[in-house]
């Protein structure tokens, strides 16, 4: 793992973020910090909620709407930018805004055909399809570059090896997906797997084995800070993602069982030493479940594909409200911040930890990283252990 950066240069990463203009919230721009030296970076993203349905006065979710903000940062104006799941993670680790096919869940596996040679002005790849070519680069490519580390763990990737492989879990390109739907024992969806959507990611099947696989191989890896990635990524099954309300095996699904995921995944995190000497864990959704305007809407002045068939949202902008928790030594507990982000911000500040330039829309002029709304301390904080 590298060394910091001076603080100087986190000055310069931050103040390049500049201002937000946003879309239906309050404008306000996070205060100008320099970024503390986060080298653990941990997203969880579950599935289709909205921001009133989660963390409103009647959420069924009581850990994760109050417990979890009463521990690091509630982020209450943090938007989706896109329907359907797929461009939400897409654009979380490249920066590509949503194209017809992505929007559809990719029912198949097809190559991403595109209008142009190279990525435009604002590196978006005109076109559409669903496996980006390798000009499209990736947040991995890029940690890979700078010399860290990263893995994504999918649960239940591999159950059913007939349905798909235990690590870099996809169907040959071409063909028609088969994990859309759950299955006894497998409930793994690629469509909540973004990275195998890469050329620069699968066309080297070893290092796409090595990096995408099943989640129970992060109690290991979390074992100590040597042997945790710079960077995590954790999609939870169908079941215990909130996707399906009734889950396959006939548990209850929605926000009881993302309950019940967390109560067991989140406290593992934070008792990890990588997280506790410099680890950020954000917990988000892909998308609302909100219908019309309001499940469509957007922040940041969030923009389209150039030639895009349909709006990001279908019926609007973006993908709707969704809010994030921040969990972090370097986020002073009970934060709660007005800001408005979305999905190519958490790019951005991921990028901005690690000194890594800004891909596709995370780089737009008038989107900002986190700032000292959300990573309000310079310095880690110790912090006792949470309870099981």
């Amino acid at each position: 793992m590298r060394a910091p950066l001076p603080p100087l240069a986190w000055a310069l990463l931050a103040l390049a973020a500049g201002s937000p203009l946003t879309a239906g919230s309050p404008l306000r721009a996070a205060p100008a910090t320099a970024l503390p030296p986060v080298r653990h970076v941990f997203v969880l993203v579950l599935e289709n909620q909205s921001y009133e349905s989660t963390f409103g006065p009647d959420s069924p979710a009581p850990y994760l709407a109050r417990v979890l903000p009463g521990q690091g940062a509630l982020l209450r104006q943090y938007y989706a930018i896109g329907h359907a799941s797929l461009p939400n993670y897409v654009a979380i680790v490249s920066g590509q805004a949503p194209n017809e096919q992505t929007q559809l869940d990719c029912p198949v596996f097809a190559e991403f055909v595109p209008t142009a040679r190279e990525p435009d002005a604002h590196g978006q790849l005109p076109g559409a399809g669903c496996v980006y070519p390798r000009a499209v680069q990736t947040l991995p490519d890029q940690l890979e570059a700078a010399g860290f580390t990263w893995k994504a763990y999918m649960e239940d990737m591999g159950n059913n090896p007939a349905r798909e492989p235990a690590s870099c879990g996809h169907v040959p390109v071409g063909q028609p997906e088969r994990t859309h739907q759950a299955q006894l024992g497998d409930q793994y969806a690629v469509k909540h797997d973004p990275f195998v959507y890469f050329h620069s990611i699968i066309d080297d099947r070893a290092r796409c084995d090595a990096h995408v696989v099943n989640l129970t191989h992060l109690p290991a890896d979390l074992a100590s800070a040597a042997t945790t990635p710079n960077f995590v990524f954790i999609t939870p099954n169908l079941c215990n993602d909130g996707h399906d309300p009734r889950c396959v095996d006939g548990r209850a699904g929605g926000l009881v069982a993302i309950e019940r995921f967390l109560r067991q995944w989140v406290p593992l995190i934070e008792r990890s030493a990588a997280f506790r000497a410099d680890g950020m864990l954000i917990v988000t959704f892909d998308e609302s479940d909100h219908a019309g305007a309001a499940g469509s809407s957007a922040c940041c002045d969030e923009r389209p594909l150039p030639g895009a068939k349909y709006p990001p949202g279908f019926n609007g902008p973006g993908g709707g409200r969704i809010g994030a928790v921040v969990l972090s030594p370097f986020v002073r507990p009970g934060t709660v911040s007005d800001v408005p982000y979305n999905h190519y911000a958490l790019l951005r500040t991921i990028e901005a930890l690690f000194g890594l330039p800004y891909l596709g829309y995370a780089a737009q002029a008038d989107l900002q990283a986190f700032g000292a709304d959300v990573l309000t301390t310079a310095r880690a904080t110790p912090r006792s252990l949470p309870a099981h």
